[in-house]
């Protein structure tokens, strides 16, 4: 296993078993860099898995496109055909 993959297993880990438990966000490695991709419920939520992907890829070009759930309301009733 290289070190790229090494940190890139220590941070699914730390993603799924930590406090913020996004096992929806997935991390890919696609040459020498690192895709993070997924939906989390909340921007505080995107804010925290950048933050511990910043931390534990340092060094390394990643990517994260990572979606905000809508969880609001709708603003209107749905038309159904």
């Amino acid at each position: 296993m290289s070190n790229l993959d090494y940190r890139v297993a220590h941070l699914r880990d730390r993603l799924a078993a930590g406090p913020l438990a996004e096992l929806g966000v997935r991390v890919a490695v696609h040459g020498d860099s690192v895709v993070v991709t997924g939906t989390v419920p909340s921007a505080q939520c995107r804010d925290e898995v950048e933050q511990a992907v910043g931390e534990a890829l340092t060094g390394l070009t990643v990517r994260c496109d990572l979606l905000v759930a809508g969880t609001s309301t709708p603003d209107q009733a749905e038309e159904l055909p």
